[in-house]
């Protein structure tokens, strides 16, 4: 029997691209399918009936029309549009973040609903505090958990002894914690203190209400974001494009005597 014709899925935006006069290429996430990317005919077209709907960071119920070489968009109705989000700058450009981390962890035809619904979360619970950064840390950490890469914090990876207080290292690309001892071949060795692998291991037991109402001082803070966005950067093979916007908009906020 051949494949329906048409089908339906529950999607947040990731990105568009202009494409031809009036198209939009569109790159989503999808609950049931994973990546998509497909066509909004017309979609800049003031007429189109789905101008408006295909903004990143929206979620979208979307009926589609499988194409040729891509899917087509025949309807898309707004579920939610995190409206307040994307009327704050920082909120918009923490989320435009997530939806690149999304995009590269993202496969096409691999759904993972889990990844759906951190992303979900996270954009809920930052629109309630644009400010915070915590669900920044939060999400990146769980990133990791349901792409199956996620780090060791209890033991150590090379030895599998239990790690003892002010006793380990970090290495993303060996898998996590290390004792003093063990130095693998090629691993990337960072420093890792112990306050950071507490806040770690709560971000593991933790739901993302939860660790956002963490607060560290900026010392912490910086050691968390380099090591989660380190472990994040190597784990993609790239770096991160909007990080650098996060960047300039800190160091924007920060009074002058610390510029």
């Amino acid at each position: 029997m051949a494949p329906p014709r048409t089908y339906r899925c529950e999607s947040i935006i990731l990105s568009y691209t202009p494409l031809d006069e009036a198209d939009l290429l569109v790159t989503m996430y999808t609950r049931d399918r994973g990546k998509v990317r497909a066509i909004g005919k017309g979609a800049r077209r003031a007429t189109s009936k789905l101008m408006g709907h295909l903004e990143p960071l929206t979620v979208v119920q979307m009926s589609m029309a499988n194409g040729r070489s891509m899917d087509i968009i025949s309807q898309a109705e707004v579920l939610q549009s995190f409206s307040e989000l994307k009327g704050d700058l920082d909120g918009i450009s923490k989320g435009l973040y997530l939806a690149e981390l999304v995009d590269g962890f993202g496969a096409e035809d691999s759904p993972n609903p889990n990844l759906y619904q951190l992303m979900i979360d996270t954009l809920t619970v930052l629109q309630a505090d644009t400010e915070s950064d915590m669900p920044l840390r939060f999400f990146e950490f769980h990133l990791l958990q349901v792409s199956g890469l996620m780090p060791e914090l209890y033991h150590c990876v090379e030895c599998r002894i239990e790690l003892e207080p002010d006793a380990h290292r970090f290495s993303p690309n060996v898998g996590g914690t290390l004792c003093l001892e063990c130095n693998p071949e090629d691993a990337h060795l960072r420093p890792l203190s112990l306050r950071a692998l507490k806040v770690l291991r709560l971000l593991d037991r933790s739901g993302i209400a939860a660790a956002s109402k963490l607060t560290m001082d900026d010392s912490l803070a910086s050691e968390l974001k380099s090591l989660l966005s380190t472990t994040v950067s190597y784990w993609l093979g790239k770096e991160i494009r909007s990080n650098s916007f996060l960047e300039r908009l800190h160091k924007d906020s920060l009074p002058e005597v610390y510029k």
